[in-house]
């Protein structure tokens, strides 16, 4: 248990011995219905155990960063700065002075705002967010249109469908999203050169298309990764495109370790 610097806790489980990577995921596999809708929709709803159980020779510093996020949520200052103080707080209770770091999606992007705070980073690993040219205004829109969205009972959704999606979850809970890309607008992501190891990867297929509901709009992640390649891997990125997967199914453990494990071996 680690108390962040909001004076809120967080579990926190460190498995293995070896260079340090923090893994903000569930280390718990989901069960009963939440499982199932979790596979539904091409998830595995015990990835971060698998994720855990695959990165041998490492000590893995696990943590359920988005469900604390859920269960804590701070709708007026969930912002960068804040976030990237709690993942530094966790590396620090466990006494990982030099660590890694690898997320997926908007936990990538939180990544990347963590590089740009501290020296303690050995290697970044983001993962459906591309670095350079990422969704942020695209994002402001999906998560102002999620938090004014009237709430509903959870039905039985159409995997892959957004729109038959049931929506219950709290005004805090949307709020915090929102003034996190809020704080983002003025982010230039062109500006970024970091000096560590690190690599960005999406499926080729991912690309989400929001219909009125969500904003109507297009989050995009797998083509800055394809636009921007030549620049990135000149900047030092190791940059990777997943054939044929969607935001979904490239998060996997199967598709992801190896990359993991590269990077941290390097």
């Amino acid at each position: 248990m680690v108390t962040l610097p909001g004076g809120a806790t967080i579990d926190v489980e460190v498995h293995g011995d070896g260079p340090a990577l923090l893994l903000p995921v569930n280390p718990r596999p989901l069960e009963g219905a939440q499982a199932e809708s979790v596979r539904q929709w091409g998830g595995d709803p015990a990835l971060g155990r698998s994720l855990i159980d695959g990165l041998v020779g490492f000590r893995v510093i696990a943590f359920d960063y988005e469900g604390h996020t859920l269960a804590h949520p701070r709708p007026e200052t969930f912002t960068p700065d804040e976030i990237s103080a709690d993942l530094l707080a966790i590396a620090s209770a466990v006494n990982a002075e030099r660590f890694a770091y690898y997320g997926y999606s908007w936990l990538a992007l939180a990544g990347l705002q963590l590089a740009l705070r501290t020296d303690r980073l050995t290697a970044l690993v983001m993962g459906g967010y591309p670095p350079l040219d990422g969704p942020y205004d695209a994002m402001l829109a999906v998560t102002r249109a999620t938090h004014a969205m009237p709430r509903t009972e959870g039905g039985d959704a159409t995997p892959g469908d957004w729109d038959s999606v049931g929506f219950t979850m709290s005004m805090a809970q949307t709020r915090q999203f929102v003034t996190l890309y809020e704080a983002l607008q003025g982010f230039d992501d062109h500006a970024v050169h970091l000096t560590c190891s690190r690599l960005c990867f999406a499926g080729t297929e991912d690309r989400i298309e929001y219909g009125e509901r969500w904003g109507g709009v297009t989050v995009d992640i797998a083509g800055p990764l394809v636009r921007n390649r030549a620049v990135l891997e000149r900047d030092g990125w190791i940059v990777e495109l997943l054939d044929g997967l969607d935001h979904m199914s490239a998060m996997q453990a199967k598709a992801v370790l190896p990359m993991i494990s590269a990077v941290m071996s390097s």
